[in-house]
Formats: C-alpha cells, sequence, structure tokens
C-alpha cells in the first residue's frame, strides 16, 4: 500500500479518535499507531531498518516481530527520550509553585520588565534558554511561571503560554548546539559560528512576529489558566497574598530551574567544540573538575538534581514533613505520568508511521521538482514534519535529500540559507502525531481543540515567516 494512504488512514484515526469519539488521547494515538502498523506490508518496514543502516539479516528480523511489540518498542524509545526528564520536570514545576519560588521570579522579573512588557520577557528567556537546552525541558520549567505570572496579572494567560512556546520552538529549530541545527550544519557543511549568528538573528525575528501572532489570538479567544493536579488556582492565588518576607529569596528561588540550565548549557558548549576523549586542559585538577561539571550536565542527571534542589527549597520553606513530602511528589508524579504516556503515545504513532516508509515516499515525490532549493528545502521538511510529526527527523530527511543537490548546483548563496530554510519548515504543521504537540497542549492544561487553534497556526506562520525572510536575506546578503 502507498505510504500516503497509510498516513491518511493514521490521521483519520486520530482525529476521529480525540475529536469525535472523544477517547482519551493515548488511546486515539495508540489506536492509531496499531492502524498505520497493520496496514503496511512487511517489505516497507524491512526496508525502514534497512534504510537506518541495518544489515539485511537484522532488518528482516525486525520486520518480523510483532506489530505489538514494534508499537511498545518505539512507546518505549520515546520514554526512554523523555521519561525522567517529564517526571523530575513535573517535581520541578510544582515545588517551584509550592514554595514561592516561582512567584518570587515572577515579582523580580515585573520589576525589571514592568507587567506591559512580560510575556515579551517570557518569549526572549525561553528562546536563549533553549539554545542550549532540550526544548521541552525549558517548555517544562517555564510553563509553571507562566501560571504563576497569568495569577498574579488575572489576565493575559494564553499570551503567557504562547510566548514562552514561541520563544522555545524557533531556537529548537535554528541555533546550535541543539540537536537539528547542529545535525544541519555538519550535512550542509555550514561552520557552526555562522549558523549560530544567523539562527540567532532569524529566531528573534520570528518570535517577534509569534509575539504579535501570541497578542492577537489572546485577544480572539478566551482560554483561562485552569485547575490541574500540580498547580491548583487556589495556592497559586494564596501565594500571590504573601508578603516578600514569606517568600524564598531570588538567589534559592531561581536554583532549582537555574543549576540543571547551567550545567546543561556546559555539557552542550563542550561537547560542540571540543572532540570527545580530548583533554580539556593541561591542567589534572580542572579536568578532574570538568568530569563532574559534565557528569551533572547529563540531562537526566541535570534534572535528578534540579528536583532534589526544588524539594529541598520547599521543605526549606514550608518545614514540610516526610508524609506530606511523599504525598507532594506523588501528586507531581501523577500529573508528570499522564504526560509520559500521552508522549510515549504519540511517539509510538510516528515511530510506525516512519516504518510505513512515509518520510522516503516524500522524498521520492519531490526529487524532481524543478524549482529555487530554498522553497523545495522547507516544502520538503515541512510535508516530512506534518507527515510524521518529529522536527528532528524533518530535518535530517530534508538535509539528506538536499545535502548533495547543494553541493554540486553551483548556489548563488551560502548553503546557510538552506539550513534556516530547512529549519523553518520543520515548524509546519505541529499536531497530534507530535510529541512535543502533546507536551505544549497539557503543560499549558489547553484542550487539544484549543491548541489545534493557537499553538499550530503561531508555528506555522513563525515558519512561513522564517522561509520569507530567508529567501529575502538570500537575495541581498548572498555571502558567496
Amino acid at each position: 500500500m502507498d505510504p500516503l494512504y497509510i498516513l491518511l488512514a493514521g490521521v483519520a484515526v486520530v482525529i476521529s479518535g480525540i475529536i469525535v469519539l472523544k477517547l482519551h488521547p493515548v488511546l486515539s494515538l495508540l489506536l492509531a499507531g496499531l492502524t498505520v502498523a497493520l496496514l503496511t506490508p512487511t517489505e516497507l518496514v524491512h526496508q525502514f531498518f534497512i534504510s537506518k543502516g541495518m544489515s539485511d539479516a537484522e532488518a528482516l528480523k525486525m520486520a518480523h516481530k510483532s506489530i505489538g511489540e514494534r508499537i511498545a518498542t518505539e512507546f518505549g524509545n520515546t520514554t526512554a527520550k523523555v521519561g525522567i526528564l517529564i517526571a523530575m520536570a513535573a517535581i520541578i514545576g510544582k515545588s517551584m509553585l509550592d514554595s514561592g519560588s516561582a512567584e518570587k521570579i515572577i515579582r523580580s522579573m515585573l520589576k525589571v520588565t514592568g507587567e506591559k512588557r512580560a510575556p515579551l520577557g517570557f518569549a526572549l528567556s525561553s528562546f536563549f534558554l533553549t539554545i542550549p537546552v532540550f526544548v521541552d525541558t525549558v517548555i517544562f520549567l517555564m510553563m509553571p511561571l507562566a501560571k504563576a505570572m497569568g495569577m498574579k496579572l488575572k489576565k493575559n494567560y494564553l499570551l503567557l503560554a504562547l510566548s514562552v512556546i514561541a520563544g522555545a520552538v524557533m531556537a529548537n529549530s535554528y541555533v546550535p548546539p541543539s540537536p537539528g541545527p547542529l545535525f544541519l550544519a555538519g550535512a550542509m557543511n555550514v561552520p557552526i559560528g555562522l549558523m549560530i549568528i544567523m539562527g540567532i538573528l532569524l529566531g528573534l525575528c520570528t518570535i517577534t512576529v509569534g509575539y504579535f501572532i501570541a497578542v492577537y489570538l489572546n485577544k480572539k479567544m478566551d482560554i483561562p489558566l485552569r485547575d490541574a493536579p500540580d498547580s491548583k488556582l487556589e495556592d497559586i492565588a494564596a501565594l500571590s497574598q504573601k508578603e516578600d518576607s514569606e517568600l524564598p529569596s531570588l538567589r534559592w528561588a531561581l536554583l532549582p530551574a537555574l543549576f540543571p540550565m547551567v550545567m546543561i548549557c556546559i555539557r552542550s558548549g563542550v561537547e560542540a567544540f571540543v572532540k570527545p576523549g580530548t583533554a580539556l586542559t593541561p591542567n589534572t585538577f580542572i579536568n578532574t573538575f570538568m568530569d563532574v561539571v559534565l557528569f551533572f550536565g547529563d540531562k537526566n542527571i541535570a534534572l535528578i538534581s534540579g528536583a532534589l534542589i526544588a524539594l529541598f527549597v520547599l521543605i526549606k520553606q514550608k518545614k514540610e514533613d516526610k508524609k506530606q513530602l511523599t504525598s507532594f511528589v506523588q501528586n507531581a508524579l501523577m500529573s508528570g505520568g499522564g504526560i509520559i504516556l500521552i508522549t510515549a503515545s504519540g511517539g509510538a504513532f510516528g515511530g510506525m508511521l516512519q516504518q510505513s516508509g512515509i518520510s522516503q515516499r516524500i522524498a521520492d515525490s519531490t526529487s524532481h521538482f524543478q524549482m529555487a532549493l530554498i522553497p523545495l528545502a522547507f516544502f520538503i521538511t515541512m510535508v516530512v514534519r506534518t507527515a510524521q510529526g518529529s522536527a528532528t527527523v524533518a530535518l535530517i530527511t530534508a538535509s539528506g535529500i538536499l545535502a548533495g543537490m547543494a553541493q554540486h548546483a553551483h548556489l548563488s548563496f551560502h548553503p546557510v540559507y538552506l539550513c534556516l530554510a530547512i529549519g523553518s519548515g520543520a515548524k509546519l504543521i505541529p499536531w497530534m502525531n507530535d510529541a512535543g504537540f502533546w507536551i505544549m497542549c497539557k503543560t499549558s492544561n489547553m484542550t487539544e481543540t484549543e491548541a489545534m487553534k493557537t499553538i499550530a497556526p503561531m508555528q506555522s506562520i513563525m515558519g512561513i515567516t522564517g522561509l520569507i525572510i530567508t529567501m529575502i536575506a538570500a537575495w541581498i546578503f548572498p555571502m558567496v
């Protein structure tokens, strides 16, 4: 069967399951993954695993695994990537809310930005934090702050939440050492420094557009700050009435989020610019110290450390006894567990789509298009992204198609513009087959319909804006 028909069948199951039958997203996504797997011939699965570098025998063995086992494997692979991050971030977020840390940070930010410019401050903060830090981690750590600010202002919660998302998703596509842009720079032989500079410039342009879209959507739609198991409105309201002396110091308030971010930043920088196995300095003591820092810079270790610090601040502030602390952590993990299940189910659905050969099918369909390379790069990435959900897979697929073309096409512009076009295409169109969509939807407490009406169009317009700016820049400043 043609992978495009398989894709359409999967899409139909997801949409009808969630919107029409009102099934829980976990069930709808798993049913969609099962549908895709049942419709995918064994030959296509075999070809997919061969394309991943497996030998013919290994690929054949994988292709003949049961459908249930293949779905479970993709479910588990997604959980391995984000499970600890989500669980620990849930503890950090709830601890920062309950200890008053989020309230302290909000009050301090308001002194700098003023209430009117607070959403812009959120957008810029999430953009620069996502450059070295995993995008989902930034959203997990900043969304509790958006909730606290929304309660503080008693308005504009949607604007605050969308500002966090706008900044984070654009840095994830444009600026190394984020994984996608880092891969693009290597595949297209673009210097990392140039990619960082151009990515930041384009990112700032697109999040400015995203901010104005968020302002517009905030005026058109009344999406309230809702109760959630990890952040009840009455608790946030009680914290907002406290005196400054009853809140943690700014140093302690920032530490649960700042420590993991700084550690991850340092590790990302070292991995980006230092070859593995190479000593950082001739000094043994400094090298040993840096080994410790790099250990804490692992994203999972960093988030576990942040969770422990957040709990320490909570105990220090509220004098929680052990029984209360156990109940507190259990509530936080219950909230995080739901997000893990939805995210992993989305990963299973996306994995089954990839095994259907949809990426290669799209690549073959677009290989002979006689159009300019920049919009072609955008178009290919957009279609792959929309089809199978993963922005990173879309980036890798598009770079694999275009790297050879770019090297032999005698470009009249620098290849960095192709990288930026691919990054822009990876923003279209986020929907229910994307694990990141569910993370943004559930951490912000939006319904699926609300997220499709807000997050999806905002990201898509930012991506299109990125393409337009990239084409203009390549024409005016070709850099060749």
